[in-house]
């Protein structure tokens, strides 16, 4: 694998549910979460998968990373398929390829200190590293991700929700993985939490060398960390491009009314983004 490949690359990704419809004989209709996806990812790049709820983001990351059944396509990792990939092959992987969850305090395990939280992946991993050793490692990780000393004993729900996020990206990074897929990582906080969590991500990133898969339906949050942004509507990827590009200059309706939805402070640009919503409306009704 040359240096300029990516480590990550998705083709025609599909994910189909069966719905039960009920009735006498128990028929179901497919329910089509994702269709055809592709794009690739390089080594230390950021790429933001925006959409709104609903739109399939969660259940494609999950399928890349075969969390759940893809019903078709390819992910490869770093030249291989994981979605054919043995038991024992999968167990190795989970090292190189962690994970950032929506709901931080639901994620962790309420029975388990922070340090037993962070250093589980140690244990499981690495089972030849010492105690002390993993002891050493969990008090660095959590000094990096900003949890202080005197937390490493206590239990979820002692911290606040931004703290119980710090936990969940410290236990990603403690195996030194080459990607992380953030799912949804900031949308449970405050809007000033988010801030402060996206600029730690980014920061962690720099100094581990990291890829991010980072999923949100918030557009604004997306320019702000990612280098590309992917739009997917319905299980569709509708427009992929440079961050800036892709808001500065948007090619699909759909993008344009996330880009509209986003609030601004400034009373005349928000006015003149409300006329811009009115036209989408009367052009999506017009082709209806």
């Amino acid at each position: 694998m040359s240096e300029n490949e990516p480590i990550l690359k998705v083709r025609n990704l599909s994910v189909h549910f069966n719905i039960p419809t009920g009735g006498i004989f128990g028929g179901h209709a497919v329910l089509k979460a994702v269709k055809d996806v592709s794009f690739d990812l390089h080594a230390g790049e950021t790429l933001g998968i925006v959409g709104e709820s609903g739109c399939g983001k969660s259940t494609l990351s999950r399928a890349i990373i075969r969390l759940i059944h893809a019903t078709g396509g390819e992910s490869m990792w770093m030249g291989k398929d994981i979605l054919k990939m043995s038991p024992k092959e999968l167990i190795a992987l989970r090292k190189d390829i962690q994970m950032i969850f929506q709901d931080p305090l639901a994620s962790l395990n309420p029975r388990m200190t922070a340090a037993q939280i962070i250093g589980e992946p140690l244990q499981i991993h690495y089972p030849e590293v010492s105690k002390a050793e993993r002891t050493a490692r969990v008090a660095e990780m959590m000094a990096k991700v900003g949890l202080t000393p005197e937390m490493i004993n206590k239990y979820p729900h002692e911290f606040s929700g931004g703290q119980c996020q710090r936990i969940g990206i410290a236990r990603a990074l403690i195996t030194r993985p080459k990607l992380i897929v953030c799912d949804e990582a900031v949308s449970a906080l405050d809007v000033s939490v988010q801030a402060q969590v996206i600029n730690l991500l980014m920061d962690l990133q720099k100094e581990f060398g990291v890829s991010l898969l980072f999923i949100a339906h918030d557009i604004a949050v997306v320019r702000h960390i990612a280098q590309r942004i992917m739009v997917l509507y319905f299980g569709e990827v509708v427009e992929i491009g440079e961050s800036e590009q892709v808001v500065m200059d948007p090619q699909h309706d759909y993008t344009k009314k996330l880009i509209a939805s986003v609030p601004v402070p400034d009373p005349k640009e928000e006015m003149r983004r409300r006329e811009v919503r009115r036209k989408l409306r009367r052009e999506a009704a017009a082709a209806a």
